[in-house]
């Protein structure tokens, strides 16, 4: 836009360009200041008006989606269902068809092979050892790591 090459804009909906209002209000600015036409399927020619208000609105459901989602994730952990990767000493069971049908997910399951580490861990520290201690003594055991990493950190 800055160096001219640019006529309009054009986006499905004014949330598909960004729905936090500071880049909305940003993005406007610089398209009237360049005379470049913001446009949208769902709302025409946007405006001020369109800007302020589908920017709130965004913001709004925003908000909204992350409380739903944290409620989510909440109700899940409740639940007692894995979020993500199992922590170490577990692991992913099969699906499990429910009674209504539907496919259970997040189901976990001890694993066995691990099962003996993390129990001697929680000994070791009701024992009074540090976490670092702990970390030390199963390296040098060359107990493998829950997760490999990879590449730069």
């Amino acid at each position: 836009m800055r160096n001219g090459e640019v006529d309009i804009i054009l986006a499905e909906a004014l949330d598909r360009l960004s729905r936090d209002q500071e880049h909305i209000a940003a993005l406007h600015k610089l398209a009237a200041y360049t005379g470049v036409r913001l446009v949208t399927l769902s709302e025409g020619e946007v405006g001020s008006s369109h800007v302020g208000l589908r920017g709130a609105m965004s913001a709004m459901y925003l908000e909204d989606l992350v409380a739903k989602t944290m409620r989510g994730i909440e109700g899940r952990v409740h639940a007692g269902r894995a979020m993500g990767a199992p922590p170490y000493g577990y692991r992913r069971t099969t699906a499990v068809l429910r009674p209504d049908g539907e496919i259970e997910h997040g189901l976990r399951e001890i694993e066995p092979e691990h099962a003996a580490v993390v129990r001697r861990n929680f000994e070791c520290f009701a024992g009074g050892m540090t976490p670092g201690v702990i970390a030390r003594m199963l390296n040098t055991e060359g107990v493998p790591a829950p997760r490999v990493r990879t590449g730069a950190p």
